[in-house]
């Protein structure tokens, strides 16, 4: 959790930029269970400040699982590989939605460790997914908007220089 104050108009600005969605998961925050908080990318343990540019709309479920982590070690190469960044990386370069939008599938390494650390394919989560796709709310509007793909190119240079 934040120490810093994060004041109701700079929390509004998040939410409005986010379009009231997970930048994360991509769930609006009225249909997460325990709606959502603004999340500090880069956490002030690790010398982030609290300024618009470094805050991001995030679910609880996402919020509590990424905790004060900015990196995740892939598993199979042992490589220390950053969390992906809402403001420096179009969620559509590192994941998609699967056809019935139950699975987001990760496209990159940075995609494979957030996916795994904040735990989007947990039966739960699908589940949760499976019936706001039956009430036509998954993805919300807003997401389709995020989900325009853009280059590569910041991941590769993200990941380097992690390496």
């Amino acid at each position: 959790m934040s120490g810093t104050y994060i004041s109701a108009n700079l929390r509004r600005e998040v939410v409005r930029r986010a379009g009231e969605i997970c930048e994360y998961c991509l769930i609006h925050q009225d249909d997460a269970l325990l709606g959502c908080a603004v999340d500090h990318i880069l956490s002030e343990k690790h010398g982030g400040r609290t300024e618009f540019d470094n805050l991001a709309l995030s679910c609880t479920l996402c919020n509590r699982r990424k905790g004060t982590d900015i990196a995740s070690v892939v598993p199979q190469t042992r490589r220390v590989v950053a969390l992906f960044d809402p403001r420096a990386d179009s969620w559509t370069d590192h994941f998609r939605l699967s056809a019935d939008v139950l699975t987001i599938h990760p496209r990159t390494e940075v995609g494979r460790v957030t996916a795994r650390l904040l735990g989007f394919n947990e039966f739960h989560r699908q589940a949760e997914r499976a019936l706001l796709r039956e009430e036509g709310r998954y993805p919300p509007r807003a997401a389709r908007r995020k989900a325009q793909p853009s280059g590569l190119g910041r991941q590769v240079a993200r990941t380097e220089k992690m390496g």
